[in-house]
């Protein structure tokens, strides 16, 4: 279904990478009534033609000056190490019409701010599932955002998954759990996987299976509504398989294994993003 946004705007990226070039494809489910196709600098070259692969018609800036020169809304999606540099470049380019939207991992908005000069943040934290519009992003904004701005961005990145406005505050939460979260869940399919394998099945066919059963479970919770325990009580019968496998779990550590896993990377989260 497409999302409707009420101004005519043109969308330029700064890096055209990976999660760029997801964006750039979940443009196209927006009626947003774009001026002009897309506008990205990125000095590998490889890396625009794959952005040109999911962003047809796709416009090639000379520069990062050059993306401000020409779009109003500026996705800043380089590594978080070259972000600095990036936006002071962009610095002397940028005017009040623009808007700033920041995917990179663990820079403030006030740092953001005060390297653009821009009034106008917004800082998302996405995550790898983008890539296949299945991902979940946060988002947190300036005061001097406005509210077409909010809703600019709810609209575009619920194309590509789902997104939520957060406190700023939370964002080092979000990334431990959704942002490193993938992860997490690849290392249960992968362990599932192998437990098929051990027990007999063919390894192609255990990944699948154990992959289709992750899907599964989490549509399940989605679409139902139901607290994931309702949903695991109704599979775990008296006497049966399925509560015998989840007390070899509890005596594994699973359930503190993964909270761990949030909690840990949420504060190497924070260390990353100078936050005490």
């Amino acid at each position: 279904m497409m999302q409707v946004i009420p101004s005519a705007r043109r969308i330029g990226f700064v890096g055209a990478g990976q999660m760029a070039r997801a964006l750039a494809k979940g443009l196209s489910q927006l009626d947003v009534k774009l001026v002009a196709p897309p506008i990205a600098f990125d000095p590998v070259e490889a890396a625009f033609k794959g952005f040109l692969e999911t962003a047809p018609g796709a416009v090639r800036a000379k520069s990062n000056v050059d993306v401000a020169s020409q779009a109003e809304v500026i996705v800043l999606a380089t590594k978080p190490q070259h972000l600095q540099a990036a936006c002071e470049e962009l610095k002397p380019a940028l005017k009040s019409h623009h808007l700033v939207i920041s995917i990179a991992a663990g820079v403030s908005i006030e740092s953001l701010m005060r390297w653009t000069g821009a009034s106008r943040v917004i800082r998302v934290m996405p995550n790898t599932p983008c890539l296949v519009s299945a991902g979940a992003a946060a988002f947190s904004t300036s005061s001097g955002a406005l509210p077409e701005d909010k809703k600019f961005v709810q609209c575009w990145f619920d194309t590509v998954g789902i997104a939520a406005e957060t406190p700023e505050k939370l964002l080092d939460a979000v990334t431990g759990l959704s942002g490193s979260g993938p992860a997490y869940g690849f290392t249960v399919i992968e362990a599932l996987a192998d437990g098929g394998v051990l027990a007999g099945l063919p390894r192609d066919l255990a990944l699948k299976f154990a992959a289709q059963t992750m899907l599964g479970a989490a549509k399940m919770v989605l679409e139902t509504g139901e607290h994931p325990a309702q949903l695991r009580d109704r599979v775990a019968s008296p006497g049966g398989t399925t509560i015998a496998g989840l007390k070899a779990l509890e005596a594994g550590g699973v359930r503190d294994a993964l909270m761990s896993a949030v909690v840990a990377a949420t504060t190497r989260s924070k260390e990353l993003g100078g936050v005490s």
